[in-house]
């Protein structure tokens, strides 16, 4: 079975305890589903013999999210047909990842923002080494990190920090020289329970993790 199937079952089996999402922010916020506004983002993978995720940095001198690493992805806007358009779209703007380079595999579990967005993560396999251009009004830096590194939940660490006032339990991940904590990482621990062993056998047994005691 290639990547792509692996994923797809995988994505088409999860167990009914995921129906919700695991890492959320909306419950500590208390927040009501239906005030959030609908996003999504694109988690390309890299159809090669150990497989890897596209991320991106955000720039530096942003006023919202500067420097942080995210897929690429953004709101659903009017004229989109659906979360998978929209992810396709700003991956398009972002990365200049062409659409038809793109096969949609399904959708992992949604993230409630406390910023007030449903995140719906697409998962899509791309051919490997893909050119990939960042627009730089929203991208600093494009990189691939092993599949196998972001959905071993054990190379994240628990944090806590204080936001909008509020003491809140995040986690986090450094890998070469790039922060992957937030919203990214919550949605890749979420993708990591929905697969439930589809890739296994696909990615590397031992990947390199920087800092992370």
């Amino acid at each position: 079975m290639n990547l792509f199937d692996r994923l797809q079952t995988g994505l088409s089996r999860a167990p009914e305890s995921l129906t919700r999402p695991y890492f959320s922010d909306m419950r500590a916020n208390g927040m009501d589903e239906a005030t959030f506004h609908d996003a999504a983002v694109l988690i390309a993978i890299t159809d090669r013999p150990k497989p890897g995720v596209i991320l991106t940095q955000r720039p530096q001198w942003l006023n919202r999210h500067a420097g942080q690493v995210a897929f690429p992805g953004g709101r659903v806007d009017p004229g989109d047909r659906s979360a998978e358009d929209a992810a396709l779209r700003e991956a398009e703007e972002e990365i200049t990842l062409a659409r038809e380079f793109v096969s949609v595999a399904g959708r992992s579990v949604r993230f409630f923002s406390g910023s007030g967005f449903r995140i719906t993560p697409i998962i899509g396999v791309i051919p490997p080494d893909v050119p990939l251009l960042p627009n730089p009004q929203e991208v600093e830096h494009i990189f691939e990190a092993p599949l196998a590194l972001l959905l071993d939940p054990d190379n994240f660490v628990q944090r806590t920090g204080e936001w909008n006032g509020k003491t809140r339990q995040y986690h986090e991940l450094h890998w070469g020289g790039f922060h992957i904590w937030g919203i990214t990482a919550a949605i890749l621990l979420n993708l990591s329970l929905h697969l439930d062993g589809a890739i296994e056998g696909l990615t590397p047994a031992n990947v390199y993790v920087d800092d992370k005691e």
